[in-house]
């Protein structure tokens, strides 16, 4: 079973408004378990929470932004994930001829 959080748990801790977890989980850049009518954020999920709070709070980017720069950075990674399968493969064919 994986460690949880309390959305009341995460308002008090980290000091932010209700509204701001429910607007994150309603634009899907969060995602929680409910159980008992709690909502939960699961451990693992807590570093990006983090992230948008601190973006949020001390940026002060507003939901928008925060979902169009959590979307550059997915593009970003996904980028940089194919770059590496690509010279992995040019590696591969590189290596090929070199022994010929």
């Amino acid at each position: 079973m994986s460690e949880k959080i309390s959305r009341e748990e995460l308002v008090k801790i980290y000091n932010i408004e209700v509204t701001f977890f429910d607007e994150l989980v309603d634009s899907g850049l969060l995602n929680i378990q409910t159980e008992n009518e709690i909502r939960y954020l699961m451990y693992e999920d807590l570093p990006i929470f983090e992230r948008f709070t601190n973006w949020h709070y001390d940026l002060e980017i507003n939901l928008p932004g925060l979902e169009v720069i959590h979307e550059m950075l997915k593009k970003m990674e996904d980028l940089k994930k194919k770059n590496r399968e690509l010279l992995g493969k040019l590696s591969a064919i590189s290596n090929k001829y070199e022994d010929v």
